[in-house]
């Protein structure tokens, strides 16, 4: 089940008390000895390749990290807490909905706080001075910090396929990155984002939009938000279209009001299902289309020289990035 939103508590542990301790071995009897308490654990949030991680948090809601042990007898500090790991994907936010303040993770292996384990108390040894030297007095260990936390999941990709439902994203993803995205010739095959690797080139397929999706049509804004980091966007239009350039301009208008960002994003159009019209019409409709748009190329994934030339070509957008 793929998941890109998800509601958790999260709790750093406490601190550990301090001690009252006094010294009972011979020569240093009565000496206050009496050691800190140990930190809490932090809760961070760590970045994985795994774009199903949300998933785990669908039904326990809330994560705690351990709590610090108490200070011990001959200065002993206690044990810090142990810190807790919540595994999320690169590109999810964390929106701290009692701060109000949001944090992401961007790239494998990166861990974000999300919130501080208490303090430890001082112990009674810490309170020794030239006025006091046998202090009774410690402190308690501080409480951890609890937050209610929304994970959202934003895909970050090299390249974004966008368009209208069946115009033949997920068949293309498939033969380029072997993705094993479900294709089936009718609208909304595609209900969740998919992502594949080509040469270390991320790809991401956003289920097709329909007019009035940046709205909720359809499956809505739900799937528009993953678009925003996605680098580059192609534009998917089927030949079979009576009008590609209506296409064109309805996924246009909804990506506009969603986010206007969206449409100053380095773009290009692909014309899909070359094969399945006669040349003189897909000629006409490509002449069309570049009256809008001078990068459009045709496009059949039953066309082995053509997919080698998307390859080409997603390699050379690849590299603008670095």
């Amino acid at each position: 089940m793929f998941v890109d939103e998800v509601k958790i508590v999260v709790k750093s542990g406490r601190g550990g008390d301090g001690t009252v301790s006094f010294d009972g071995t011979k020569g240093r009897y009565g000496l206050p000895d009496g050691g800190n308490g140990g930190s809490g654990g932090d809760v961070y949030m760590v970045g994985t390749s795994d774009l199903s991680a949300l998933s785990r948090y669908t039904f326990r809601k809330e994560f705690s990290a351990g709590p610090g042990k108490n200070g011990q007898q001959f200065e002993k500090t206690g044990k810090s807490g142990d810190d807790l790991l919540l595994v999320v994907p690169i590109g999810t936010v964390a929106h701290n909905l009692t701060t109000k303040k949001d944090k992401e993770v961007t790239h494998p292996g990166e861990q974000v706080l999300l919130a501080k384990g208490g303090r430890g108390g001082r112990g009674n040894l810490a309170f020794k001075s030239s006025t006091n030297r046998s202090p009774k007095k410690k402190e308690e260990g501080s409480a951890g910090e609890t937050f209610d936390i929304l994970l959202e999941l934003r895909l970050i990709a090299d390249i974004g396929f966008v368009g209208l439902p069946n115009v033949g994203k997920s068949s293309l993803l498939n033969e380029l990155t072997a993705a094993g995205a479900k294709v089936a010739d009718y609208p909304f095959t595609t209900l969740e984002p998919n992502l594949g690797v080509m040469d270390g080139i991320i790809l991401a397929d956003i289920p097709g939009l329909i007019e009035g999706a940046s709205r909720g049509r359809g499956l809505g804004h739900k799937f528009l938000r993953h678009i925003v980091r996605t680098r580059n966007l192609v534009h998917f239009i089927s030949a079979e279209s009576k009008s590609p350039m209506t296409d064109y301009r309805i996924v246009r208008k909804e990506l506009k009001a969603h986010d206007a960002k969206l449409i100053k994003k380095p773009d290009y159009i692909f014309l899909t299902k070359a094969d399945l019209v006669p040349a003189k019409e897909l000629k006409q409709k490509i002449a069309k289309l570049k009256k809008a748009h001078p990068k459009v190329m045709a496009v059949s994934i039953h066309d082995w020289d053509g997919i080698q030339k998307i390859r080409v070509l997603f390699q050379k957008i690849a590299k603008r990035k670095k």
